[in-house]
């Protein structure tokens, strides 16, 4: 169904990336991988290697950091996006002082309007203590948020924990 939307939510290696990949294999052929991710150090530029060995050649992939929004409405020829992740798309966000409700609010009104159906993946960093610095609650509130906005526009709800997919949500 053109235009479905899905959020696939959940902790650190909870399985997201896994399930997203899995789960837009039989939503068409046509898929585009959008990676968020900014290898700034040794560690992050092995978690993109070991994402990018785990995607294969059945995604094409583009980097896109930060406009995800104008992505979205340039993908019209694609079946299935995965954006991975939300996050990550957020960190970059705030790292580069850009106003997260505004952007957050072009990427709902993106998603909507796509011709694409769109996996989207993104931590659940709500569940844990609270953050003992400024910028860490601020970043926790803003993900908190957006996972809630992308929620309320998804078809399909997906909550991840030790690789066991719960749906949520499922219209």
């Amino acid at each position: 169904m053109p235009g479905k939307v899905i959020l696939v939510g959940g902790g650190a290696r909870s399985g997201k990336s896994r399930f997203a990949l899995e789960y837009a294999r039989k939503l068409g052929e046509r898929r585009l991988f959008v990676a968020t991710a900014e290898a700034y150090d040794a560690e992050m530029r092995e978690r993109i290697l070991r994402h990018q060995e785990e995607r294969g050649a059945d995604f094409t992939t583009v980097e896109e950091p930060l406009h995800l929004a104008r992505l979205l409405g340039q993908a019209q020829d694609i079946d299935v996006v995965v954006v991975d992740c939300l996050t990550l798309w957020l960190t970059n966000i705030m790292l580069a002082e850009r106003d997260v409700d505004a952007e957050t609010a072009r990427l709902i009104a993106a998603a909507r309007t796509s011709r694409a159906q769109i996996v989207f993946v993104s931590n659940e960093v709500g569940l844990g203590i609270v953050p003992d610095n400024a910028l860490a609650r601020e970043f926790r509130d803003h993900a908190g948020r957006i996972n809630q906005a992308v929620a309320a526009e998804a078809n399909r709800v997906v909550f991840m924990m030790a690789g066991l997919p719960m749906v949520l949500k499922d219209e």
